[in-house]
């Protein structure tokens, strides 16, 4: 009976408490909603810096006659340059029809703050105190993602009755110093409790994209290799001049497909003391080519592989180093080698160059005659390949790497972009799928160790000399070998992580070695999809390699990129020079060769007349690096013009102009023709 007793009192109650309404807080108004998000506010979705464009006046919101979308996301303070520096200050005018007999509250909730900033309030122009805004999760979340998660918090004001007014009555928000604050809400009610801010779920990168049916790959093939200890970003292969043991590599690696959805890794091969790089996806989807050197040997040669592993096939043989190979829509492969039997002009390693070789690595030819580092070639989808290309003719030693396409016979070598901006090394780019731009790194000054630095967008349609057609979208650098997906979503590595990343910078790891890849310490290298893709356009073959020599038609030595103050008809000859490799070198010094300072050995090859309306044709030997120097009547030089290009056996090739450059020192060049004439 006792125990049915109590069992009837806890029913009762029970049922009072389900059946009484809740006692909830009276709101008198509230902006925006307790839920740990921007939305609904103006400028949610677009960048901070957009604020000083859309708030040209003070803020002033009327409860009852404006939207949440009328109030700014972000309240910037005296410390924000980029909305003016000075205190902004955010009105709400509100009405009371009749006076509350108790005090009110007025919370403030923010979604994510920076540093400190103080916030003062004010009611009908009394100051109901400061405070300190509580620290958010810092300057790289909400003010550049507005919609991403971030580090809610809040902050109560008490709103003593006796300062409110029946009618109107006006409440003011300032931050005097200190930075931003993403609000949440804003809400004047009579509870002491501020409204919860539960975090919300993130929305990962990964939940958006990696569905398989958007891209239609469940695998990504890497290579896991130990970082060597040379600074410079090509001084990862064979040995250093001055002693042949001592090597630009280290041993161990693995070549390794992973799962994106599971996370489980494959090794597909395995060499303790060996070394693995470069792999890229025939477009097909079923077999991988690479540069892979076998244990107790010194050269890395390319090598193909299934995708499951089997098959391992040797295509390229001989005592030279070919690695950063593509596949080119023809079936045939474009690479990188040091078949040119030359020596970095101002360090101890060796140099490698475009080459080019059928399928089973047959009818390898030279298509570059540089006479420094190119790296990373990759077809765009009109046939031409994109490379990064190191050139010092007659200019600073370690400012111009930057991006070159050439038709994939060696002709037509032309700047692609950046050729006139110092102090960066512009590698590892690809299209971007969808679009008409190029995912790169930008490795700041003479580059970083295995092509490190900060990820990079061109837009490259306003020419290669438009600065702002480059826009860097990493937060932080050392990112390496980006892979674009699609027009939003690319793969980047750094150290032993694997990345997507957006195209406005967000980032999300998907991926960590682990522990099997820590003795010795290896990094994660080249992550690409392993899924069929489309082919791009075949540009066929325009050289003769029967012939030794190529044909070169300027139209207009005149037309160029620096050739003011030199007038029509002051040119009247060519001088034809060849810049000459370097077959060794044991030094590491900014040594100039030559008495007027120039770092390569050239020599004379003769003249050629320029025609009264700007023009010159002109036959060179095939596969030298070669440049001019425009002389006026008397013999004299009126500009140095680099030319440096490669003529190809056979080709015949136009040059509009004269692309004159300034170097750091102030000479004059042309770089327009600095292509392989080929045969």
């Amino acid at each position: 009976m006792k125990i049915k007793y109590v069992s009837k009192i806890v029913f009762i109650v029970l049922a009072a408490l389900l059946c009484s309404p809740l006692i909830q807080a009276e709101i008198l108004f509230q902006i925006g909603k307790p839920d740990g998000s921007t939305q609904g506010y103006a400028l949610a979705e677009t960048s901070y810096k957009n604020y000083s464009f859309r708030f040209t006046a003070p803020i002033v919101f009327t409860v009852g006659k404006n939207s949440p979308n009328q109030w700014p996301f972000i309240h910037p303070s005296t410390l924000d340059l980029w909305a003016g520096s000075k205190a902004h200050t955010c009105t709400i005018n509100f009405t009371i029809d009749q006076l509350p007999q108790k005090e009110l509250y007025l919370h403030i909730g923010f979604v994510d703050t920076w540093r400190y900033a103080d916030l003062e309030v004010a009611l009908n122009e009394n100051s109901l105190g400061k405070q300190e805004v509580p620290k958010g999760s810092g300057r790289d979340t909400l003010a550049f993602e507005p919609l991403s998660e971030g580090k809610p918090s809040s902050l109560t004001f008490k709103v003593p009755a006796a300062k409110l007014k029946s009618g109107s009555n006006k409440l003011t928000l300032t931050l005097d110093n200190g930075s931003w604050i993403v609000y949440d809400h804003i809400t004047l009610d009579d509870s002491k409790a501020a409204p919860h801010l539960a975090p919300r779920p993130p929305v990962t990168i990964s939940a958006k994209y990696l569905d398989g049916k958007i891209f239609g790959f469940d695998e990504i093939v890497f290579a896991a290799r130990p970082v060597g200890s040379d600074g410079h970003w090509y001084a990862n292969f064979s040995y250093y001049a001055q002693d042949e043991n001592r090597k630009a590599y280290r041993q161990s690696a693995k070549l390794c497909k992973m799962n994106i959805r599971t996370g489980a890794t494959t090794i597909l091969l395995e060499d303790p003391k060996g070394s693995i790089r470069d792999p890229q996806v025939h477009y097909d989807g079923k077999k991988i080519i690479f540069a892979y050197r076998k244990g107790g040997t010194d050269n890395f040669n390319l090598y193909e592989i299934d995708t499951d592993g089997n098959n391992l096939t040797q295509i390229t043989r001989g005592q030279y180093d070919d690695f950063e190979p593509a596949y080119l829509p023809d079936d045939t492969i474009i690479f990188i080698s040091s078949r040119c039997k030359r020596w970095v002009n101002c360090w101890l390693t060796q140099v490698a160059v475009l080459y080019r070789c059928d399928a089973d690595g047959s009818n390898i030819r030279q298509l570059s005659a540089n006479n420094e580092h190119e790296n990373t070639p990759w077809p765009l989808p009109d046939g031409r390949i994109l490379y990064q290309r190191w050139e010092y003719v007659d200019r600073s030693q370690v400012h111009y790497h930057h991006l070159w396409t050439t038709n994939p016979d060696g002709t037509n070598q032309s700047v692609f972009y950046g050729n006139m901006r110092p102090g960066v090394v512009m590698i590892d780019a690809k299209p971007i799928p969808g679009s008409n731009n190029i995912l790169t790194v930008f490795s700041w000054g003479h580059g970083a160790k295995e092509h490190a630095g900060d990820i990079a967008i061109l837009t490259p349609k306003s020419g290669p000399d438009h600065e702002q057609s480059a826009k860097v979208i990493s937060k932080g650098g050392n990112f390496r070998d980006p892979y674009p997906i699609a027009d939003n979503f690319f793969l980047v590595a750094r150290g032993p992580d694997l990345f997507i990343m957006e195209a406005d910078g967000k980032l999300e790891r998907i991926y960590r070695l682990g522990k099997e890849f820590e003795s010795p310490r290896c990094e994660l290298h080249e992550p690409r999809p392993i899924v069929a893709r489309k082919r791009e356009l075949t540009i066929p073959s325009r050289i003769d390699e029967t012939k030794a020599v190529g044909s070169l038609i300027l139209v207009d030595v005149y037309k160029g990129r620096n050739m003011e103050g030199v007038k029509k008809g002051g040119i009247k000859e060519l001088l034809v020079l060849e810049t000459l490799p370097k077959p060794i070198n044991y030094t590491g010094g900014m040594d100039p060769l030559t008495y007027g300072g120039s770092f390569t050995l050239e020599r004379v090859l003769g003249t050629v007349p320029v025609e009264d309306d700007g023009s010159a044709y002109m036959e060179l030997p095939a596969d030298r690096g070669l440049f001019f120097v425009a002389l006026d009547e008397s013999g004299k030089s009126v500009k140095r013009m680099q030319s440096f290009l490669t003529v190809k056996p056979g080709e015949t090739t136009s040059c509009l102009g004269c692309h004159e450059q300034r170097t750091s020192s102030g000479t004059n060049i042309n770089t327009s023709a600095l292509i392989a004439l080929k045969r």
